[in-house]
């Protein structure tokens, strides 16, 4: 038996690029962030051939997950073909060897940047969600010492009085992306920029989600079946996007999240933010035999009913 035989072959990368300390430590965090929901872990961050800023956090959790048998899907903002979702994608599938998708329902681990897909996920699937900033209490609370201290004492009193104030000088919760939520009844978490539209889909779902920020080096997640409620006051409830009327010129679909795009004759035309929801719904409407699976919203009512009380006011 020679030196050769014993060697193992030669390789340029580590399997999904990442060393084995930085994927045994990335897969610990990862368990203690869904052992304490909400809970912001901290993470030794790596560098990565992508910039910090774009997306290196969301990477790091999908490479120490996947393995040889997953099946990957990756947007950005709801497209499966932009920039920052095509380089994604190509990265992983080269360093895992994956299989990749548009369909939410064949994947097995979706990376996304600022949007949950409008089919529902179910049980044994995993979203990893890009955060810029991972800190909730950020905007009333700059100095993170202070801020780590009011999330161990449960202290969001700050964080209430703003609401206060947008409602009083403006009348309504002025917050778009990000719209702070309780995890459980426990801990306030920042829900990765996605849109309002968006935050209900994770309370009390099937799948798991992972929020992880690189440039912060924090992750944190929401196990499966857990509440995740956006704070509101009793007489004044949480509401997402108003959608109505508007229509997707591309497949017809209403009801759904939409992108406005703006005309040269001053009209605004509207488009499904999910592209691989509005992939499939086109290609059903060209005679394929597919089933798109049921939506978070029905006719505007998220699934789970009574849980917007905005809902119930409005009827």
């Amino acid at each position: 038996m020679s030196l050769a035989d014993l060697s193992a072959p030669r390789r340029d990368y580590s399997y999904g690029f990442l060393d084995e300390f930085a994927m045994r430590e990335l897969r610990r965090r990862t368990l203690k962030a869904v052992a304490i929901p909400g809970y912001q872990v901290p993470y030794a961050s790596r560098e990565l051939p992508i910039a910090r800023g774009w997306g290196t956090g969301g990477l790091q959790v999908t490479l120490s997950l996947v393995g040889p048998n997953d099946v990957v899907k990756v947007i950005d903002q709801g497209a499966d073909d932009s920039v920052n979702a095509a380089n994604l994608r190509r990265f992983i599938a080269r360093m895992t060897g994956v299989q990749t998708t548009t369909d939410a329902l064949q994947a097995t681990v979706i990376q996304s940047r600022h949007r949950v897909p409008e089919e529902r996920l179910r049980e044994g699937q995993t979203l990893v969600l890009q955060v810029p900033d991972p800190e909730p209490l950020r905007r009333v609370q700059p100095q993170m010492a202070l801020s780590r201290e009011m999330h161990a004492d449960a202290d969001y009193a700050l964080i209430w009085l703003n609401l206060y104030e947008q409602l009083v000088r403006h009348h309504t919760y002025t917050g778009g992306a990000s719209y702070p939520v309780m995890v459980q009844g426990r801990y306030l978490m920042s829900p990765s920029p996605i849109p309002r539209w968006d935050t209900p889909k994770l309370h009390q779902a099937a799948h798991l989600t992972l929020l992880s920020a690189g440039r912060e080096k924090r992750l944190y997640a929401v196990p499966p079946y857990t509440d995740v409620r956006p704070l509101e006051f009793d007489d004044v409830p949480f509401e997402v996007e108003r959608q109505i009327g508007r229509i997707c010129a591309q497949t017809g679909a209403r009801q759904q999240f939409m992108n406005e795009i703006p005309q040269g004759d001053g009209s605004t035309r509207y488009e499904l933010s999910d592209t691989g929801y509005a992939e499939k719904l086109a290609r059903i409407s060209r005679g394929e035999a597919l089933e798109p699976g049921p939506t978070y919203y029905d006719e505007g009512n998220f699934y789970h009913e009574g849980f917007l009380r905005a809902e119930r006011r409005a009827e």
